[in-house]
């Protein structure tokens, strides 16, 4: 065993339930139960995977306690009948298979009760709430919005009596026991994030003048009393903890730490065995969604956690990115007990396993792309930019090497897609070569991971499975087709990436103009013929010296070189508000460049996850980046970029330099090149179009399957 997290990999204890570790897969409403809230075979899958991974506990997500009503969530699952057990008890055996444990979630959504709002049913309130300040969708695209479930009847609530306030009660406790003869080992009792629970504790929904609401005292009244019955339901030495905010992030006059503090012990007087320490927010305030519970800010919770820790003899659970070295010292250090890890989870269900094993290096990193959970939003299950097998263990092939016929199988570029079918193709006993133009792998996603860092913990990831294998990598390699028939392969792969022609724009063709290939040769010390035409001799020296030292092979220097010094003037036009733009916007944002960014669509960030979008849109106007969309008329002066706004106004953005982020396309050329010529040939990544890391990642994982 690796001494390297000895606190993390530890055994631990909550109530009379002992813990293999101190690593959990926290709460998370995933969509994967079947549409009647059973526990099927997706679900179970998906856990089960999570189990044979190591992890010490799994709290499941949000299960009904009166489903449908009260439901959050659409395939959620549901512990409100004895009609569900059979599916319940199948997931817990199956977790407990590998040695995990497993607790449910309870829990009833009140304010937050999704499924009532669609299906026409009022949804359970304390009182009436604030009115919304804003559109929820406003940063939604509209594929999104249509995406989108919506009410087929005017929204109402139902304001609770004393009379649904002790149906509820009953409830809580009927699942606490439902869950104990399913086999769960625990239950979490769920009293935050703006559910029913929640609503009565927080002063900014519950406004009741009867003994649930006015002072703190009476707005817990209702948690104490569910932890209570569930306590007498279940027994004393049955586990059973809450969940609790820590805050109410960006809510004036919501809950604070000190509130929170003074929860945490009146929950634990009330007989729980732990907290779960969490954080909730204001959801008009689109950049919050990920500023709680589901931090972009690695470790944001901790120091809320260890007040709790400080002031309750109980352990403490704690989330929000986490890293295991972070969780390590925390738990050293009497921050907390036990960490919960969702998202790494989501990308690498096997992480403890290989923490234990002293493995960091093999973990599937998190980039914190919020893919998860930004599939939620829009009624669809939670999946994994970077494993394509989350949510769908249930349908990969259970193969082992070896199973198949050894085949001969040659991938044309080194870009993720590629990088990753060469990975997995090797991984089934296949010889594989990976055929590379350039001089090193990573294609687009080292441009990506220059503007965005956490994309690089996947690139330097996928660099090391591949020198890790047995993949034969020839870099400088161009793949002719007389090249590929004498390396005389059974498969071809081919991913070599979109083609980025300029658009037609008027004006494009001037040396102030940059496309983004132009832009990425620029940060990344390459050249190119249009390049030299574009660039003055200090960057062309730059470039050349760049690429003899290797010293732009270091992203981590480039970041921060270039907040010194970079070959651009200060008024810089982007033309492109998707991913890329956005992107780019915000890396010369942060280095003093005044931006200005355009695109003919009305809602700018396509390619960006929903809540990735909500946070950037408006750091970028935070940080003064003009961003205009719904503009017809492009077109490009000598100083200036003149277009028609939304209104139909004319305007004019002065610039020194221009660059279009735009034009991508997919480029199957050299597959349908390679088809001519006898081969058997496949397509993955942005070759078929732009798809990004989530695409170049599922595209290989499918192909693989189909040919591996």
């Amino acid at each position: 065993m690796s001494n390297a997290l000895p606190h993390l990999i530890s055994e631990g204890r909550i109530g009379s339930m002992v813990l293999r570790n101190r690593i959990a897969v926290p709460a998370m409403g995933v969509s994967m139960a079947e549409p009647d809230g059973h526990c099927g075979e997706r679900i179970i899958r998906y856990h089960e995977e999570q189990a044979r991974g190591g992890v010490g506990l799994i709290i499941t997500g949000v299960a009904g306690v009166a489903w449908p009503i009260g439901g959050n969530q659409l395939n959620q699952i549901a512990i409100s009948d004895d009609r569900f057990l059979p599916g319940l008890t199948a997931l817990t055996t199956a977790v407990h298979k590998h040695g995990a444990k497993i607790a449910a979630q309870i829990h009833h959504g009140g304010l937050v009760a999704q499924v009532d709002m669609l299906e026409g049913r009022p949804m359970w309130a304390p009182d009436y709430p604030p009115a919304p300040k804003t559109d929820f969708t406003a940063a939604f695209i509209p594929e999104e919005i249509a995406q989108m479930a919506k009410p087929t009847e005017p929204v109402t609530l139902k304001i609770m009596t004393v009379e649904d306030i002790a149906l509820v009660i009953r409830q809580f406790a009927e699942a606490g026991v439902r869950a104990k003869t399913a086999g769960f080992d625990a239950v979490e009792i769920h009293g935050g994030h703006g559910y029913l629970l929640s609503s009565f504790i927080s002063p900014k929904t519950n406004g009741r003048t009867d003994d649930y609401g006015g002072s703190r005292e009476n707005r817990i009244r209702f948690l104490l009393e569910v932890i209570r019955a569930v306590r007498a339901a279940v027994g004393p030495d049955f586990p059973v903890w809450c969940k609790l905010d820590s805050r109410e992030v960006g809510k004036e006059g919501g809950l604070t730490i000190d509130d929170a503090i003074w929860n945490a012990q009146q929950a634990e007087a009330a007989g729980v065995d732990a907290i779960c320490v969490t954080a909730y927010h204001d959801t008009d305030q689109p950049k919050l969604h990920s500023g709680s519970h589901t931090p972009h800010t690695p470790g944001l919770n901790i120091p809320f956690a260890a007040q709790i820790k400080a002031a309750v003899k109980v352990p403490v659970i704690a989330s929000g990115r986490i890293e295991p070295e972070v969780g390590d010292k925390a738990i050293a250090d009497g921050s907390l007990d036990f960490v919960a890890m969702g998202r790494k989870m989501l990308a690498d269900p096997h992480l403890p396993a290989k923490l234990t094993a002293g493995r960091q290096e093999d973990v599937l990193p998190c980039i914190y792309c919020y893919t998860c959970i930004s599939a939620i939003y829009v009624n669809d299950s939670a999946r994994c930019a970077v494993n394509p097998e989350t949510g769908f263990e249930f349908k990969r092939p259970d193969r082992k090497n070896g199973d198949a016929r050894r085949k001969r199988v040659v991938v044309i570029g080194g870009g993720p897609g590629g990088m990753e079918s060469a990975r997995r193709m090797d991984a089934l006993g296949h010889e594989v070569v990976l055929l590379e133009k350039g001089d090193k792998l990573g294609g687009t996603l080292r441009f990506a991971s220059l503007a965005y860092a956490a994309n690089e913990r996947l690139l330097d990831w996928l660099q090391r499975q591949i020198k890790a294998s047995k993949v034969d990598v020839r870099l400088k390699a161009d793949a002719t087709a007389d090249l590929i028939r004498a390396l005389n392969p059974d498969e071809v792969i081919v991913a070599t990436g979109a083609r980025r022609a300029m658009p037609p724009i008027p004006g494009s063709d001037q040396a102030h103009v940059l496309s983004g290939d132009d832009m990425r040769q620029l940060m990344l010390g390459q050249s190119s013929d249009e390049l030299k035409r574009k660039t003055g001799w200090l960057a062309r020296t730059a470039t050349r010296i760049g690429a003899a030292t290797g010293i732009t092979d270091n992203l981590e220097f480039v970041r921060k070189a270039t907040h010194q010094w970079m070959p651009l003037g200060q008024n810089v036009v982007i033309i492109g508000g998707e991913l890329v733009g956005l992107e780019l916007a915000e890396f010369l944002g942060e280095r003093g460049r005044r931006v200005t960014v355009i695109d003919e669509q009305q809602r700018l960030g396509r390619g960006l996850t929903i809540v990735r979008r909500m946070r950037l849109l408006e750091e970028l106007r935070e940080h003064g980046i003009d961003l205009r969309g719904g503009v017809s008329g492009i077109r490009i002066d000598a100083d200036a970029v003149r277009f028609a706004d939304e209104h139909g106004q004319e305007q004019a953005v002065p610039c020194d330099q221009v660059i279009v982020a735009q034009g991508a396309t997919g480029d199957v050329a050299l597959a349908e090149e390679l088809k001519a010529a006898g081969l058997s040939v496949h397509c993955v990544g942005d070759a078929l179009g732009v798809t990004y890391i989530e695409g170049a990642m599922r595209g290989a994982a499918d192909l693989v399957d189909r040919i591996g």
